[in-house]
């Protein structure tokens, strides 16, 4: 994996010609998991190239910063997308530290700052596809989540991996909003080992914004979007399923899989198609946000059907 240094991140309006420079340079051919989403390979070194520039390897363009940066999931600020950006500017993001035990024979806690030393950044270009239908495709930067679960050595009873957001009523108007926070997500042990896991602390080669998650956020980009929690203080390897956010506010809507199938319709909804934020027309959805032949073997024998 190339490994982007903080001296290589470019503001956004050089983004694609930096983009550019990397493939006319033979960057892309040296790396396996420079860009993000997989075709084809193996699950373990899958081959990343992207068609042309400023895409995935699908060729789907990347949204635009300000459609990412100001079209957010962010409950703990608000129920309204638009108005989660203005809520969220004055969101403190340092310090930081993220707690790391449970079943683990190293449990730390670390700094975020010392998080982007030990782990530089890598860059990913995912598809985002949340379960209310929309969908976006992110360049995150970031790092792949086994490695820290390495570095704290998980025990053999560890199963599952448990998810915490920041609670601050203080920063956050989540008081006047009627669920029960903290926001907590989780992923069987072998789906945060996947190398597609990533802890994201950036997008188009930049900080992440309060809005998006600052200053840490888990991306599993066959998941629905809702498993991608924000904000992260502590995760604790556990030996049952932890019970998340979603499911304890209504499980019969939102499951602890919830992995992306387009003929498992949310009860609400079908989730046959998606809305790509920034175009007109609907288009399909893939199984696992076309992250398939890099996950199914994850879920040998189970039913695709039952995961909410």
């Amino acid at each position: 994996m190339r490994k982007i240094k903080s001296s290589e991140i470019t503001p956004e309006h050089l983004y694609l010609s930096r983009r550019r420079f990397l493939i006319s340079a033979g960057a892309l051919v040296a790396s396996t998991m420079l860009f993000g989403a997989c075709r084809p390979g193996s699950p373990e070194t899958p081959d990343l190239q992207p068609p042309s520039p400023g895409t995935d390897e699908l060729g789907d363009k990347i949204t635009p910063y300000k459609d990412i940066t100001h079209y957010n999931n962010f409950y703990e600020f608000s129920l309204q997308k638009e108005d989660v950006a203005d809520l969220a500017k004055n969101f403190k993001t340092s310090p930081w530290t993220v707690t790391v035990g449970g079943l683990v024979r190293q449990p730390q806690t670390f700094d975020i700052d010392d998080l982007r030393r030990r782990f530089p950044a890598e860059e990913r270009i995912y598809r985002l596809r949340c379960v209310e239908a929309w969908s976006m495709v992110i360049p995150w930067e970031g790092f792949p989540l086994a490695k820290l679960l390495e570095m704290v050595e998980p025990k053999a009873e560890a199963k599952y991996v448990r998810f915490e957001s920041l609670y601050d009523p203080k920063q956050m108007p989540m008081r006047d909003i009627p669920f029960e926070w903290p926001y907590v997500e989780g992923l069987r042990l072998d789906e945060a080992r996947h190398n597609l896991t990533l802890l994201a602390t950036g997008i188009y080669g930049k900080s992440l914004l309060p809005q998006n998650g600052a200053p840490l956020r888990l991306v599993v980009p066959w998941k629905y979007g809702y498993k991608s929690i924000k904000s992260i203080v502590k995760i604790d390897l556990v030996a049952e399923m932890p019970l998340s956010f979603w499911v304890k506010q209504s499980a019969e809507e939102y499951g602890f899989y919830a992995n992306i199938n387009p003929e498992v319709p949310h009860p609400r909804w079908s989730q046959a198609s998606e809305r790509r934020i920034g175009e007109a027309k609907r288009r399909a959805t893939l199984l696992f946000n076309s992250y398939d032949k890099e996950v199914t073997n994850l879920y040998q024998g189970m039913d695709l059907s039952n995961f909410f």
